[in-house]
């Protein structure tokens, strides 16, 4: 696909653009630093996408040199773009700060809280540029809510959506079963239920993830299974509108359903369910996807009466086929 040449300042290689802070603090002083924000979470995300790469088997016929440079610049084109959306808020949270104090400055000289904001922000993204320096070396300047996220994502390496607002929709079916495979794994040792059926009942559910349950604050719920929150859950929850059936016909109701704090946590509990309960205990070792859709109706997991057929074609289906693939 071509590039238009009016794109070219949001594209992570335009150096000059995105590197050049001086000229945009001594123009536009508040330019200079909604852009050292932004250029400062970008850089964060950056290493997080490369800390969290780090944790995955790179083993594989793809894996080589040429593969790792390529996904590097992925990996900062990402960031970029995650950056300007606003949607994690790291950067909200810098400009805040440096904000406060710029303008807890002004009365002495006009000049110094410009000067200080540039050469701290920029000082701290040469020497992590330069250093390859861990997450929390980056330092909160004097926010302790900044400085928690960067030692909490350094040390535990969660996910950026951990310290912002909304996880990163998967833009495609392949990318949602890249994201989720590892915690669909993980759930298939303790079900005994091929982790592609329970992929593929997470896509049913979320519609592949755009069908996000949220918040009363916006946030995301992470509940891919659209488990409900029943009378014993003692967890968060979240109320929305949902359609459920009775007597074979849609019926739109509020109702609460489960949250929880990311994605690993929603397949965790999901497997916890279908392993503890006894309604799903036919459920349980499903080999045949077909079967596992139908069982999964017959112990009463939804109420459309043509779940398990959904389901099934899900499992059965070429979309779900070609994102395994890859």
């Amino acid at each position: 696909m071509a590039i238009d040449k009016t794109d070219a300042a949001s594209l992570a290689a335009d150096v000059q653009s995105a590197r050049d802070l001086r000229t945009k603090f001594k123009t536009d002083r508040d330019a200079g630093v909604k852009a050292a924000a932004q250029e400062f979470e970008a850089l964060f995300l950056q290493m997080m996408l490369k800390s969290m790469r780090a944790t995955t088997d790179q083993d594989s016929l793809m894996d080589n040199e040429a593969s790792r440079f390529f996904t590097g610049m992925l990996d900062e084109q990402i960031a970029q773009d995650l950056s300007r959306t606003g949607s994690v808020g790291l950067a909200q949270m810098l400009e805040t700060q440096l904000r406060r104090r710029i303008n807890g400055a002004d009365g002495a000289n006009a000049d110094t809280p410009a000067d200080a904001a540039q050469n701290t922000l920029a000082a701290t993204l040469a020497a992590a540029r330069r250093e390859n320096l861990p997450l929390a070396a980056l330092g909160g300047f004097g926010n302790p809510d900044l400085q928690a996220a960067l030692e909490r994502v350094s040390t535990q390496r969660v996910a950026p959506a951990a310290i912002g607002n909304a996880p990163t929709a998967a833009a495609t079916p392949k990318e949602f079963v890249r994201q989720m495979w590892p915690h669909a794994v993980e759930a298939s040792r303790n079900t005994g239920i091929p982790p592609q059926f329970l992929i593929a009942h997470a896509a049913l559910e979320s519609g592949w993830g755009q069908r996000d349950i949220k918040n009363a604050d916006g946030s995301p719920a992470y509940n891919l299974f659209g488990i409900k929150a029943g009378e014993s859950w003692q967890g968060k929850s979240a109320e929305i509108t949902t359609t459920e059936y009775e007597a074979g016909a849609p019926v739109t109701q509020k109702a609460r359903f489960r949250a929880y704090d990311s994605y690993a946590e929603a397949f965790s509990d999901y497997a916890r369910l279908l392993s503890q309960n006894p309604r799903y205990s036919g459920v349980i070792g499903s080999q045949n996807g077909t079967e596992f859709a139908r069982r999964l109706q017959q112990a009463g997991y939804a109420s459309d009466p043509n779940y398990a057929e959904k389901l099934s074609a899900i499992i059965n289906g070429p979309t779900l086929r070609q994102a395994l693939i890859g």
